[in-house]
């Protein structure tokens, strides 16, 4: 199978990369600058073993790809704002032999959230959603990096919305050659539903800097328990704590990379990097509109999400929010509430 990452940026990138080393055919999408890199530099992919550069073909677009093979898989990687974009430009392109690949090729939604493997499902016939545990940053135009060891990654994956299928378990057998562990399993919505409530963190982390002190981590202790809350109330089923933690276990274990500043998660990179979108609305806003549709509120998780829209929109800095500001905020929230 040929792969095309759609979105190659610190999770697509990782992937591509890791696929290219493993002997997989693999091609990048992406735009703007780090396109130009790409195109002229290659991928340099920097690991704990060193970095890596990979010359691998890169395209803006379908058009610039020309046909689809009837073999190759498309992996999303976008952020999930970006998605409905990706998925109309890349749904009608033509498959050789006739059809287009929203018709006959598998996508992968390696992305955060639940809401891309929903739109995708609108559009592609076949949709896996994969629950992406994969510490990774977007470095610079050309270069990403993803400091785990001894595995690069944690991915499970399956079909959306359930179900395995010989296409999960070569994809899997693959990635498991590139570094990666690929449980595949019949249930994913219930990881990334787990994932998701780690995942409410990031625009705490985006808008106030890393959850170093123990006020910031009682705050996302107290957003996570109301997404649970949430949870619970609309009968969504979880991986519990202790069942990630004996998968995961010491697998993916952060290593300080040369060259390489530590950073934050994804909605810290965006704010850094001031692209004017943030994923909140579909993390954070996820555990809003199931509130909503449940009767149960969920003001931190609503907070959350304007304020981080709100600094991705005008572009402020990342973690330039004091935690005292936040903490007063939280308390006018929760007595609207």
């Amino acid at each position: 199978m040929r792969y095309v990452v759609i979105g190659a940026g610190a999770v697509g990138g990782t992937i591509g990369g890791r696929l290219a080393g493993a002997g997989q055919e693999v091609v990048l999408v992406a735009r703007g600058a780090h396109h130009a890199a790409l195109r002229d530099h290659g991928l340099r992919l920097r690991v704990p073993e060193g970095e890596l550069t990979y010359r691998l073909p890169v395209v803006d677009g379908p058009d610039a790809l020309g046909a689809l093979r009837a073999d190759d898989v498309l992996l999303l990687a976008v952020k999930t704002q970006d998605s409905l974009d990706a998925l109309r430009a890349w749904g009608p392109a033509p498959v050789a032999g006739g059809g287009t690949a929203a018709e006959r090729l598998p996508l992968v939604c390696a992305q955060n959230g639940v809401e891309s493997q929903r739109l995708a499902l609108r559009h592609f016939r076949r949709v896996l959603g994969v629950c992406v545990w994969l510490p990774s940053t977007y470095v610079e135009p050309g270069v990403v990096s993803a400091a785990g060891s001894p595995l690069t990654g944690i991915l499970h994956l399956g079909r959306h919305p359930h179900g395995t299928g010989e296409t999960a378990r070569r994809i899997a057998a693959d990635l498991e050659k590139a570094h990666f562990e690929a449980p595949v399993v019949p249930d994913v919505a219930r990881w990334q539903y787990a994932k998701l409530l780690a995942n409410l963190g990031n625009a705490l982390e985006a808008l106030c800097g890393p959850v170093a002190d123990e006020r910031a981590a009682a705050f996302f202790g107290r957003v996570r328990a109301e997404g649970a809350a949430v949870l619970d109330a609309a009968g969504i089923a979880y991986a519990s704590a202790e069942e990630q933690r004996a998968v995961r276990g010491d697998k993916v274990t952060l290593v300080p990379l040369d060259g390489v500043p530590r950073g934050g998660g994804s909605s810290w990179q965006s704010l850094v990097r001031g692209t004017g979108t943030i994923e909140a609305d579909y993390l954070n806003g996820e555990i809003v509109l199931l509130g909503r549709l449940h009767g149960v509120p969920a003001p931190l998780n609503e907070l959350l999400r304007r304020l981080a829209d709100s600094y991705a929109r005008e572009r402020r800095a990342a973690g330039s929010l004091p935690l005292d500001d936040l903490l007063a905020l939280e308390r006018e929230a929760v007595a609207r509430a």
